[in-house]
């Protein structure tokens, strides 16, 4: 089973992800609640786009501009399903605190994240139990990008106690 790992400072616009030492991608938010980022993996570029007042988020392919998946995600509901090349992929979210959460194929667990952070900095792994390929790759920043839209979720539910509570 291969390993990567992500981290990504807490109020930063910028999420890497390392494979051993090495950088093997990253994902750049225009802004820390920014919508819109850019990423790369494995040397392919990515653009994602996250809707406002929606939970679809949609990732485009960096060159040709074609529209490689899309995820409706609702913070209520801990499943969601993605189509990717026709086949269909079952993102769980395993607690309410988001910090464990999985890709499915048929059933299985084939990329599973994990937090171990909050504090200063989002940080966590990523296990990969299939071989690294265009659709996991995929996976892997809809996943990342899904827990950064949790995160940004959580934060404005805080705020608004905050401020209901004061």
């Amino acid at each position: 089973m291969e390993e990567l790992r992500w981290s990504k400072q807490i109020f930063g616009s910028k999420l890497e992800i390392m494979q051993g030492d090495e950088k093997v991608g990253n994902i750049d938010w225009e802004s820390m609640v920014g919508s819109k980022a850019q990423a790369i993996i494995n040397g392919r570029y990515f653009t994602l786009n996250r809707e406002f007042f929606l939970s679809k988020l949609e990732i485009y392919d960096g060159n040709s501009k074609s529209l490689l998946a899309m995820v409706m995600v609702n913070i209520f509901n801990p499943r969601s399903d993605v189509l990717i090349n026709g086949k269909r992929f079952e993102l769980e979210i395993k607690n309410f605190w988001q910090s464990r959460w999985s890709w499915k194929y048929n059933g299985q667990e084939i990329v599973t994240f994990t937090s171990h952070e909050f504090i200063s900095k989002d940080k966590g792994t990523i296990e990969l139990a299939t071989p690294m390929n265009e659709e996991v790759e995929i996976l892997i920043l809809l996943g990342l990008f899904v827990r950064n839209q949790f995160i940004l979720f959580m934060l404005l539910i805080l705020v608004v106690l905050f401020f209901v509570i004061v």
